[in-house]
C-alpha cells in the first residue's frame, strides 16, 4: 500500500542519535553510525523524530510501504515501560489518530496495564514542530489604507482540490498556486505576492486523507490542460512537505514537466524563500 513514511537522507545522517528516543514506536535503530528505518510497519509516519534532528536529514514523503501495525508497535512499547507507553499514546492524540490510540489502550486494557491519563497541558513529547503550540506577537499595521484598498486576487471558485472540477476552463493556459491550507493565513501579503495573476489550489497535505486522489486528480488537471507554471506554496514545518511531493507526483502521472517553484512561509508569517 501507498502510504506515508519517513525517509532519512544518510548523506546528512551524522548519528546523533537525536531522532531515537522521539520514535518509541522502535522504527529507528542507529547501524553503522547512521539513523536507519528498520521496519516500515513500525513507523507511523507522523514524524515525531523529524523536530530532534540538528541536520534536517528525516523527512516524511509518501511510498509503498507495509501497513503501519499498531498492535506490534505495542509489543515494543509496552516492554519500555509507563513513561514510553504515555508518551506514544500522547503522540496519537495529539496527531489526531484516535482509531490507533483506540487499539493501543485496548492492548494495555487485555494485559490488564493502567491506561495512562493523557489529560496534561504542555509540551507534546513527540515534539513535533507543526503542531506545537504557541503565541505569536502580532505585528503593526504597514499602513492604514482601509480594506478596499487591497482588493482580492482571487480568479475563480471554488479553490479546494477536492471540489475543483478538471475540465473547468480556468485551467487553460494558467499559472497555477497550489497552496497548503495555512498559507493564506500565516503570510499577510498572500494576496498581492503569491496569488496575483494564478489559479489557486488549496489542500492540507497532512490532514486531509485524500493523497492519492489529489495526485489524479492534479495529474489529470495538467493532461487536460496546458499549464504554464506551478507555483507551490507551503509551511516551513516539515509536514507541510508534502505539498510538493504530491504536485511532483502528479506532473510523473501525467507524464509532463511543468515548471516549478516554491515559496515557504514561516510560522512567524515571513515568506522565507
Amino acid at each position: 500500500m501507498k502510504r506515508k513514511i519517513i525517509q532519512i537522507d544518510e548523506a546528512k545522517c551524522n548519528g546523533c542519535g537525536k531522532c531515537i528516543p522521539n520514535c518509541p514506536e522502535g522504527a529507528l535503530q542507529l547501524i553503522d553510525g547512521k539513523a536507519r528505518l528498520v521496519s516500515d510497519l513500525f513507523c507511523d509516519g507522523l514524524g515525531a523524530c523529524i523536530g530532534e534532528c540538528p541536520l534536517g536529514a528525516i523527512q516524511v514523503v509518501e511510498r509503498e510501504a507495509e501497513p503501519y501495525d499498531e498492535r506490534k508497535v505495542m509489543e515494543n512499547i509496552i516492554r519500555q515501560g509507563p513513561n514510553t507507553i504515555k508518551a506514544h499514546l500522547k503522540h496519537l492524540k495529539e496527531h489526531g489518530e484516535f482509531k490507533l490510540l483506540e487499539t493501543a489502550v485496548n492492548c494495555l486494557r487485555e494485559q490488564n496495564l493502567p491506561v495512562p491519563d493523557l489529560r496534561e497541558a504542555g509540551k507534546l513529547p513527540c515534539g513535533c514542530p507543526g503542531t506545537l503550540a504557541r503565541r505569536l506577537a502580532p505585528r503593526p499595521a504597514a499602513n492604514s489604507a482601509p480594506a478596499a484598498a487591497s482588493p482580492s486576487a482571487l480568479r475563480q471558485w471554488p479553490v479546494q482540490l477536492k471540489l475543483l472540477n478538471p475540465a473547468a476552463e480556468y485551467f487553460d493556459d494558467a499559472d497555477l498556486l497550489i497552496s497548503a491550507d495555512c498559507v493564506a493565513h500565516a503570510f499577510g501579503g498572500f494576496h498581492r505576492e503569491l496569488l496575483d495573476g494564478k489559479i489557486l489550489v488549496v489542500f492540507c497535505p497532512k490532514l486531509d486523507n485524500s493523497t492519492e486522489e489529489y495526485v489524479e486528480k492534479l495529474a489529470e488537471i495538467f493532461r487536460r490542460h496546458r499549464i504554464r507554471s506551478i507555483t507551490v506554496a507551503r509551511m516551513e514545518v516539515p509536514c507541510c512537505g508534502g505539498t510538493v511531493t504530491i504536485v511532483e507526483q502528479a506532473m510523473e502521472r501525467a507524464g509532463l514537466k511543468i515548471p516549478l517553484s516554491v515559496r515557504i512561509v514561516g510560522i512567524g508569517g515571513d515568506l522565507l524563500s
